[in-house]
């Protein structure tokens, strides 16, 4: 009887294992097919994308009215529709004809980039993250890399328009999936003893991810997933390309974070299938699981150990060290979450430049934050930190002795806390000869003998003294307006004549 048994047992095992391989082979050979179609649907997304293309540059040609384009660039909303099997997997789309038309789009059209950069975003309880995430992204940015950049982002609908020279420029993308997009979330079966609100903020974010996803695929070469509550260390535009272009055409997800879904690229070739294998699961489980999951079907064998399956997986998802971005947010935007992660391959951010300054006295009427001192900023050994300022505020190195400066730089706000910058605010040199009424220098004078030398343009002021100046007693940043944002100066070098 006991050998019955073990037969029985054994010959139950083997069933299973059938069963199983059977279903996994089905399972395969429908992301193949779903694969194949995909890249069909790619071809059409890209001629049709054309031409809108075309469309818009025809309007643009003939009319200074921009609300047409708007309009032609609601088209690409349309694109969705040609992923195979997606009202299959949200058959609650078929009700609303305008599903998978975002309600909000703002874009300038821009296309053939080589990186898009997504950005979900919802509206939090107790902080948004979301200024001080697109600062730290635009912050080291140059405009060559700007131009070859789309940033979208997905926002809730009564998100106000920031970074308004961004969005004019293009490089700045908002949208708004409807609320038709989303299903009836409410009904939701509750897994790995999640809550039900956790189950549906989840859920919802699957989606989110989805839509960003599909709407961003026909931009550019690369899609970057990012979120609303990150930092970004200096060059990291060209950090990714550099790493992407140097990997063979086999990987299917690139990490510059090993936090969740921060931080990893993808070829926006490849996102009509990634994302219709999350559309299959988003109700399931969270996105980095269904990722790796995807990776699991891809390329494990279900007869071999786990071992030997991450070393296959290994092969699609390659890691990039030091991680690129940091989280930083501490209120998740599901309400009540806490979540103080952090990336521990992310390293410390250079917060500060030093460089060696001439001799000079230094005073401020701001009110400084702790150790921050404007003494140790001039001296190279930290950044400058201080409360918002108020018009009248200023900023002033007084030199020793008399001495004859080149040029100036002064830098505001860093990686960190980039929204600190100084705005509306002038660049001053007291010239030692103080006799002359100004005139000579080509520069307008203030009441009380200063030259306005500079201005802040974006936190940054920089420029060359005249030599008709001569010799400069002091240099002074006068601050115009009241500011609702703390001040930083990461970089305060003058360059003095040889």
């Amino acid at each position: 009887p006991r050998f019955l048994s073990l037969s029985l047992y054994g010959l139950l095992c083997k069933l299973l294992i059938i069963q199983y391989q059977t279903e996994f082979l089905e399972l395969r050979q429908r992301l193949l097919y779903a694969e194949k179609e995909n890249k069909k649907r790619s071809k059409e997304l890209s001629s049709a994308l054309d031409e809108i293309k075309r469309v818009v540059e025809k309007r643009e040609n003939s009319t200074g009215n921009h609300t047409g384009l708007w309009n032609v660039l609601n088209l690409t909303s349309k694109l969705f529709m040609h992923l195979a099997n997606m009202y299959y997997y949200l058959p609650h789309l078929q009700e609303h004809e305008d599903s998978l038309r975002p309600n909000v789009v703002i874009s300038q059209g821009r296309t053939g980039v080589s990186l898009v950069m997504g950005i979900p975003t919802v509206k939090r309880e107790k902080q948004s993250y979301l200024i001080d995430t697109l600062n730290s992204l635009f912050f080291d940015a140059s405009e060559e890399q700007k131009n070859d950049c789309v940033y979208g982002k997905s926002a809730y609908s009564n998100n106000k328009i920031i970074f308004p020279n961004e969005v004019q420029s293009g490089v700045l993308e908002v949208i708004s999936p409807p609320a038709s997009y989303y299903p009836d979330l409410s009904t939701l079966k509750e897994t790995f003893g999640d809550s039900k609100e956790r189950v549906r903020w989840r859920t919802k974010q699957n989606l989110d991810y989805s839509f960003l996803m599909l709407y961003a695929q026909p931009k550019g070469t690369f899609y970057l997933q990012l979120e609303d509550d990150i930092i970004a260390k200096p060059q990291y535009i060209q950090s990714v390309k550099s790493f992407a272009l140097k990997q063979s055409s086999e990987w299917m997800v690139l990490e510059f974070s090993q936090l969740g879904f921060i931080g990893k690229l993808f070829k926006s070739e490849d996102l009509p299938f990634i994302v219709e294998f999350f559309l299959m699961f988003y109700k399931d489980k969270p996105i980095d699981w269904l990722l790796d999951h995807l990776l699991w079907v891809k390329v494990c064998n279900p007869e071999k150990d786990a071992k030997h399956c991450d070393k296959q997986k290994a092969h699609l998802r390659i890691r990039s060290k030091p991680s690129l971005f940091q989280h930083v947010g501490f209120h998740s935007s599901l309400a009540g979450k806490i979540q103080n992660l952090k990336d521990k391959d992310f390293g410390k951010n250079a917060l500060h430049k030093a460089h060696v300054n001439p001799p000079a006295t230094v005073t401020t009427s701001l009110k400084v934050y702790q150790h921050y001192t404007l003494e140790r900023a001039y001296e190279g050994k930290d950044f400058f930190w201080a409360f918002a300022p108020v018009a009248g505020d200023y900023i002033l190195f007084s030199f020793l002795e008399p001495l004859t400066v080149e040029g100036y730089l002064f830098k505001s706000g860093n990686i960190e806390h980039p929204g600190d910058k100084l705005n509306n605010s002038t660049v001053e040199a007291l010239p030692a000869d103080s006799a002359d009424n100004g005139s000579k220098y080509n520069y307008q004078r203030t009441k009380d003998g200063y030259l306005k030398i500079g201005i802040f343009e974006n936190g940054v002021a920089e420029g060359i003294i005249s030599p008709s100046v001569g010799k400069i007693q002091a240099i002074r940043l006068s601050i115009h307006s009241n500011s609702s944002v703390w001040v930083l100066l990461n970089e305060v070098p003058g360059k003095k004549a040889n």
